[in-house]
């Protein structure tokens, strides 16, 4: 009998299984580490945050916009972009809006005249109608824009991480506030669930599903159910052992909390001191990186006294990586054009002139728009 000949891999054999492997890595259709998405619209949000040019602000939009409609799901978060969009839009209107009523008078081309208010003395420096500028309202125009930008990109980070995956991943040290955020996330998930079916309910009825009488038959059922059903899953997941802890000595919760507390000071004013360009640099990435590190330290030692284990984890492959660093790349193109260039990045509107087009800032928030296509699609949005 004679034996089969041995195979012999060769380096060509290991060569093409690793890059099988890696392609795989974008092509096998999976959800994105949640945390990857947040670190990405969090970058185009402080990107966001640097300027009042119209046209990055239109452009981070546009960008925000085309990775959520490419990688967004059908689960009920996913509707949040539509949502934080139309705050954008109402933000932008309310902003103009206020400029033309209650503004300061900005001098220059006056579009229209609204009927004023003569207000006394002691309320010298508020007006009511007057001249309306366009100069003023450009003002406030690219204001209320970067706030809708902002939002936008918030609204994209709520629509593209799933947000019980997202709780998954938080450390030990934070696991009984994870429970809670789960336990109240569930609540409004089963709300929105019931009101469709107790409004088919009610029609099948044929009672009223909508206006004040319907809102009056609905709200009660509603609650009750989504309550009942939130409670059910703290019991189940308080049965499967969710909150124990392990003993841990005073000094060292002591220790944990002044370590988390202080570092999440640090997180708070890193990040104002990035977000403001008019602050001091100090107190922007240094404060930020020695708070991530505190807190970093404090949420390794709290997680010692959870004692879980994590039912597959989700990965951080190469995909996370590009969307994380596309984001950050961002932000980082912004706040170089600030040093470098602060007027491209804030044009002048009184006088009122075309805003100018930085390159490096327009690249680094067009090279955001990679996630939308160097990303596996999540299994939920295939036919």
């Amino acid at each position: 009998m004679t034996r089969p000949p041995r195979t012999v891999d060769t380096d060509a054999d290991h060569g093409e299984h690793a890059g099988r492997l890696r392609a795989s890595v974008f092509v096998v259709p999976r959800g994105l580490h949640p945390l990857a998405w947040w670190l990405w619209a969090l970058g185009l949000a402080t990107a966001a945050s640097h300027t009042t040019n119209p046209v990055l602000l239109l452009t981070i939009g546009a960008v925000a916009g085309c990775v959520v409609a490419a990688r967004r799901t059908d689960a009920p978060w996913a509707r949040a972009y539509r949502t934080f969009l139309v705050l954008g839009l109402v933000v932008i209107a309310i902003r103009v809006g206020l400029q033309a009523v209650f503004g300061a008078e900005v001098p220059g081309r006056v579009l229209l005249t609204l009927p004023s208010v003569a207000l006394p003395d002691w309320m010298a420096g508020v007006r009511v109608g007057g001249p309306v500028t366009a100069e003023g309202l450009a003002g406030s125009l690219y204001q209320g824009l970067r706030l809708a930008v902002v939002l936008c990109c918030l609204g994209a980070a709520n629509a593209l991480a799933n947000p019980f995956r997202l709780l998954r991943s938080l450390p030990g040290a934070l696991y009984e506030v994870g429970v809670a955020v789960v336990v109240a996330m569930s609540f409004a998930t089963q709300a929105v669930t019931a009101i469709g079916r107790v409004r088919a309910a009610r029609r099948l009825r044929g009672r009223p599903d909508r206006g004040i009488r319907g809102l009056r038959g609905l709200a009660m059922p509603v609650l009750e159910g989504a309550l009942e059903r939130s409670v059910a899953l703290a019991a189940s997941m308080d049965s499967r052992g969710y909150g124990r802890r392990a003993e841990v000595s005073v000094a060292a919760r002591r220790l944990t909390a002044a370590l988390v507390l202080t570092g999440l000071l640090g997180l708070a004013t890193g990040s104002y001191g990035l977000l403001d360009p008019t602050v001091d640099t100090r107190l922007g990435l240094p404060v930020l990186a020695a708070g991530t590190a505190l807190a970093a330290g404090g949420l390794a030692l709290g997680g010692r006294r959870c004692v879980r284990s994590r039912y597959r984890p989700d990965p951080w492959a190469l995909p996370e990586l590009l969307t994380a660093g596309t984001g950050v790349l961002a932000g980082a193109a912004f706040i170089a054009v600030g040093a470098l260039d602060p007027a491209a990045l804030a044009p002048s509107t009184a006088p009122l002139v075309v805003p100018p087009v930085p390159l490096l800032a327009l690249a680094g928030g067009v090279l955001a728009l990679l996630p939308a296509i160097a990303t596996p699609r999540p299994p939920e949005v295939l036919r």
